[in-house]
């Protein structure tokens, strides 16, 4: 029982076991006392109704006693011993039941009186020629009356004493049932609080923690220190949160490196143009070597230098769109990072589709530039695939919010549009409506994901046909919408 209730080891299990196990003996501890009451009652309630039928019989004795000592009589002698003998019958069915109780004490004075009170009359009715000892009848008729009188007496207050008695009991009873519901109530009040302060508590806080978790908040539950099952499944949880982070960076760059292998044909083609042109113009270089001409000598390799540029420019989006990093804030210009955007997606565009950009130019926000433009480029690819016959218009859009104090950023597209009964489904990981090979169904999943990590929410408009149009709200800041 000690290593039982150690402090030590004294879990959730221990504890409403050890609850329930007090509350079961309480009630049959209850259940016990009250038995052995009622008990008691029914015994002394038996002894009532039969001590009200010695009284009773007492009193009819007495009256044909009466009409004796009045009228005189053998009938009325004979029906007061009568009487008598019924009343010492119910006295020998009352001594079994009443042993030991506390009324027995009148029960034997009682008899030693009916004996008496027989003996007198018997001398009464005895001829004084029969009676050695013979005394005056006022005498005997004096004594008669008072041993009555005592006969009645004892009788009634033997049964109003143990009236009195069950009144007692029942009273004790009731205090004791009060005791014991207060004992129940603590106990049920404890269970109570140890349920819900050790139970139902943590489960809402893992429910919560739960659905902040899924909108890619990663923030572990603090461990206290309770040596029970609660710490044991915090700790468990906090362990699924660190693994479930490690996933989903894994997720993210999963897809990353997806986008990564569909942009690098499109970039081998980007880049083929500059190229091209550095070439030919090295190629004519060669020819004029020696001409003299350095106003065309230099127009050329003013010309390499700005093909130069911009094979530069390429492979500095690719190289910072693939870089891994930790998540960091920092100030950004929305147009700037669309530009650099649609340059990695230009080259993965269909001949029929165009994109156009309306961002103001002052608009900045507060981002990880490369997770922003990660999850724009995941939009962009997505609107891109869904272009039916290969053709159609892409417009990415932006304006402020101030009344939301947001930015909102707008991803819209001609294409095939999305069905219905898809849309909610779209933000899941690994649902596609593409063809197998066409699609990872991670791209619109981890765009959702890091608008979520930046406090913004993505939302989806369409209709099958018509296209559709992808809205992303950012928090705008303070300085943004206090200085216009």
């Amino acid at each position: 029982m000690a290593k039982f209730l150690s402090t030590k080891d004294f879990s959730i299990r221990k504890k409403v076991i050890l609850g329930f196990t007090l509350s079961i003996i309480a009630f049959v501890g209850v259940g016990i006392i009250a038995y052995r009451n009622l008990l008691t009652i029914e015994r002394k309630i038996g002894f009532v109704v039969k001590g009200h039928e010695l009284h009773d019989t007492l009193l009819e004795a007495r009256r044909y006693e009466k009409n004796f000592l009045l009228y005189g009589g053998k009938e009325n002698l004979e029906e007061a011993l009568t009487n008598l003998e019924r009343g010492k019958e119910v006295y020998l069915r009352i001594h079994p039941d009443v042993r030991g109780l506390k009324g027995v004490s009148y029960l034997e004075r009682l008899e030693n009186e009916m004996e008496r009170y027989g003996h007198l009359l018997r001398e009464l009715a005895t001829p004084k020629g029969d009676n050695p000892n013979p005394r005056s009848e006022d005498v005997i008729e004096a004594e008669i009356r008072q041993v009555g009188k005592d006969l009645v007496d004892l009788s009634l207050r033997l049964s109003d004493f143990e009236h009195t008695q069950v009144q007692h009991i029942v009273k004790s009873l009731k205090t004791k049932l009060l005791f014991f519901a207060i004992i129940l109530l603590l106990l049920g009040s404890f269970l109570t609080v140890l349920v819900s302060w050790k139970i139902v508590r943590p489960l809402t806080v893992i429910e919560q923690t739960t659905q902040r978790i899924a909108t890619g908040d990663f923030k572990p539950l603090p461990v206290v220190q309770t040596r029970d099952e609660t710490q044991s499944v915090v700790e468990a949880f906090n362990k699924m949160i660190t693994e479930l982070e490690k996933r989903q960076d894994q997720l993210v760059q999963a897809q990353k490196l997806s986008s990564l292998g569909i942009l690098t044909s499109g970039i081998a083609h980007q880049l083929n143009n500059p190229l091209n042109n550095i070439s030919t113009s090295c190629q004519i270089l060669q020819e004029e070597i020696g001409e003299g001409n350095s106003e065309f000598v230099g127009k050329l390799l003013s010309n390499i230098d700005q093909e130069v540029d911009r094979a530069r420019d390429i492979v500095k989006g690719l190289l910072e769109f693939s870089r891994e990093q930790e998540f960091q804030q920092n100030l950004v210009n929305l147009e700037n990072l669309v530009i650099r955007t649609t340059r990695l997606i230009t080259s993965q565009l269909p001949a029929g589709v165009e994109i156009f950009t309306e961002i103001p130019e002052e608009l900045d926000i507060f981002a990880d530039a490369q997770k922003l433009q990660e999850a724009l480029l995941n939009l962009l690819l997505n609107a891109a695939q869904a272009m039916p016959n290969e053709t159609g218009r892409i417009t990415v859009t932006a304006a402020k919010d101030k009344r939301a104090k947001q930015v909102v950023v707008q991803v819209k597209d001609t294409g095939c549009g999305i069905p219905e009964d898809h849309l909610p489904h779209i933000f899941d990981p690994f649902f596609s409506t593409k063809e197998v090979g066409y699609g990872t169904g991670l791209g619109l999943s981890v765009a959702h994901g890091i608008i979520e990590q930046h406090n913004g929410t993505l939302s989806v408009e369409s209709k099958v046909g018509e296209g559709s149009v992808f809205t992303i709200r950012l928090p705008l800041r303070e300085e943004n919408y206090l200085g216009d």
